[in-house]
């Protein structure tokens, strides 16, 4: 009964937290940010997230809490928009929902979908929240024994769980969170601070890059890049229907769907990696299983709309479990989540055991505000469905500057220096070409995000240990070996050999045709480039310095095999293999522009930035891509920019931020906000 003498207080301390207006006010503004990002198709948490990192520093940690809860909460609402009323998966975890949610729509049948989904994700958001209550109060206990070999497994577990599940070629995603985890250590080692794939001649690559620009290079810009390739609005109808009463009524008849496939949602955020990605199908499929009729299933059928929708947002209260308890991402979104919560207040807050013992009732807040978002959330989607499917017939030509320019000022914000863009124009670049061959991009990120912990619990591990093998081979063994590492290191191969199983199954960014063998093959080859590279540079760095050059080695080692591995089966395999899965192939009759023209715009803009600064470059920017890539009239877009300076000017001014310089500022002396 210890732990109820400290979790009751605790609770009541976070209600007390989180019940005040200012705070209440912020969850609204998050979640009406949420709204925002998950209309657009493939943006979702990570991209809301990122953008809003640069801003998290020194904010107070309910208020900072209360921001970013309430937009990840309602992404997995609100992406069904894009789900149901045109047929694009809003976000990975939304593949399921366009089966049956689309064919409704095209029905008349849209309102009725919307609200069966709306009154599924809040009941699924309701059950991961009382989820996580109740497993904090259960293993708080057992959480606080962790030390640093319990850690560093938990660490491996959620790594091998990222590779494993990460798409249908196995070795693609070890691959990939290895690569993550190899430009995760660039610059300064923790341990002797030696340099790895940076020198002080390239200051900018001492710091590392930043979580925000990797965030949004790997997950924002690709799918910016594709839909302004496609050329169209997200929708093409903005009328719902009736039927709003009935789909909440479609939703209670089969209420114990909802109650399973929650559970399911919760089960699945709570591994690592896993996420919405394969939730949704597996909830999509227990409901054609429990289903007499299955004819209807994918000609309309709203099961098929509820048992998805309910475990995608069940599953944010599950991956909310390894991120607080442990600090292992459970997705990609709770890998952003980490990093902004070590910005939050003075710096004190971290994710962990550290976090139950010190931090209780900020734990019991998160919990408070995830279940207040998920109601909040649903009532505004409700509200606001006839707007929003307006909104969503709005070309995306005049909405992608828009959104280019919030990440680029984004992330500028991170380091203030002009690097930042080109830092992410590079690794959106890298972003685009994982997304084009089916790598796995959660899994790069979970694997940059947790290249600096799994370091540091290394060499921890490494140096106790040695200091307790000097006292005697017993008390060695038994610190390395303890009981919890034990059944860690038994969940983990149970884990990876059932994972090797199901991985065929599993489409981490959908349904992608394969292509040629020359494209996939010359990205391989790239990438293999870049380790052979790091792996070159952290071997050379010298004795003094050892215990920077053994992680880094290591995890490059391993990434070289598997892409050797990659490379042996592509020679041998056909093209029709999913080895050789090519997006452009996929999209090649939706694609409306060609990649490099597309990108050459925006290629623009860093280069005008760097002659004249980000707001004179901004300007040209705009007015160009109104007028010629949008294909506006001249007064459309001399208004169009207007309003996204003036936007940009006084977002920089309400947050005291200032814009990139560039060459021309060094020679003439401007005012703010040309200087």
């Amino acid at each position: 009964m210890d732990f109820l003498t400290l979790a009751l207080p605790a609770l009541g301390d976070a209600a007390s937290l989180i019940f005040q207006p200012v705070v209440l006010g912020y969850l609204v503004l998050g979640v009406v940010m949420g709204l925002c990002i998950g209309v657009f198709p493939g943006l979702g948490g990570i991209a809301g997230l990122s953008l809003l990192l640069p801003f998290m520093f020194g904010m107070d940690p309910v208020l900072g809490l209360a921001l970013m809860i309430g937009m990840v909460a309602v992404v997995p609402t609100s992406d069904t928009f894009a789900s149901v009323l045109m047929g694009i998966p809003g976000s990975s975890a939304s593949q399921a929902t366009v089966l049956d949610g689309f064919p409704m729509a095209k029905k008349g049948e849209a309102a009725r979908a919307l609200s069966a989904a709306f009154a599924s994700s809040l009941f699924g958001g309701l059950v991961g929240a009382a989820f996580l209550t109740v497993f904090i109060l259960v293993a708080r206990p057992i959480v606080l024994e962790f030390r640093t070999p319990e850690l560093l497994m938990i660490t491996i577990f959620g790594l091998s769980m990222v590779g494993i599940l990460a798409g249908r070629v196995a070795i693609k995603g070890i691959a990939a969170a290895g690569l993550g985890m190899m430009i995760g250590t660039i610059g300064e080692g923790d341990s002797s601070g030696a340099l790895r794939m940076a020198t002080y001649d390239m200051p900018y690559l001492v710091d590392g890059f930043k979580l925000v620009i990797v965030g949004l290079g790997i997950f924002a810009i690709p799918e910016i890049v594709a839909l302004l390739r496609q050329d169209r609005a997200i929708s093409d109808r903005s009328a719902l229907g009736g039927g709003w009463l009935l789909g909440v009524r479609d939703w209670f008849a089969n209420i114990w769907l909802s109650v399973r496939c929650s559970i399911i949602g919760v089960i699945v955020g709570v591994i690592p990696g896993l996420g919405g990605s394969v939730v949704d199908w597996i909830a999509y499929g227990h409901a054609v299983q429990t289903t007499k009729d299955k004819s209807k299933f994918g000609q309309g059928e709203v099961r098929g709309v509820i048992g998805p929708e309910s475990s995608n947002n069940a599953k944010e209260g599950g991956g909310l479990v390894p991120t607080l308890l442990f600090g292992i991402p459970g997705s990609g979104s709770m890998a952003i989540f980490i990093g902004a919560i070590a910005l939050l207040g003075s710096g004190n807050i971290e994710v962990g055991p550290s976090m139950l013992k010190n931090n209780l009732d900020i734990t019991y807040a998160i919990v408070w505000l995830l279940a207040m978002a998920n109601v909040v959330g649903t009532l505004i989607c409700i509200a606001a469905s006839g707007g929003i499917a307006r909104l969503t017939t709005v070309p995306f030509g005049l909405l992608a500057p828009f959104l280019f320019m919030i990440i680029s000022f984004a992330a500028f914000q991170s380091g203030q220096n002009l690097m930042d863009l080109v830092a992410l124009f590079g690794i959106g670049l890298l972003g685009i070409m994982m997304r084009r061959f089916d790598w796995s991009r959660p899994a790069f990120l979970i694997g940059f995000v947790l290249s600096n912990p799994a370091e540091t619990y290394a060499n921890q591990a490494v140096q106790i240990a040695r200091s307790r093998f000097r006292k005697g081979f017993e008390e060695g063994i038994d610190y390395i070996f303890s009981p919890i590492v034990i059944v860690l290191i038994i969940i983990t191969v149970i884990s990876v050999v059932l994972g090797l199983r199901q991985a065929k199954t599993i489409m981490a960014e959908g349904e992608v045709q394969a292509g040629t063998k020359r494209a996939p093959m010359i990205f391989l080859l790239v990438i293999l480039g870049y380790l052979l590279v790091a792996f070159t540079n952290a071997a050379m760095i010298p004795d003094y310095a050892s215990a920077d050059r053994v992680f880094p080695t290591f995890v490059a080692g391993v990434a070289i095999v598997g892409c050797v591995v990659l490379l042996v089966q592509m020679m041998l395999r056909p093209e029709t293999h999913p080895l050789f899965a090519d997006r452009e192939v996929t999209d090649a009759e939706a694609n409306a522009h060609g990649l490099w023209p597309t990108l050459a715009w925006f290629a623009a803009l860093l280069a005008l930035t760097a002659l004249l600064g980000f707001i004179l470059a901004l300007a040209i920017f705009l007015f160009s891509f109104i007028r010629f890539r949008a294909g506006r009239s001249w007064g459309f877009a001399a208004g169009y920019t207007a309003l996204g300076i003036a936007f940009m000017c006084g977002m920089a001014g309400l947050l005291n931020r200032d814009f990139p310089p560039g060459l021309l500022q060094e020679y003439v002396d401007l005012p703010w906000p040309l200087t």
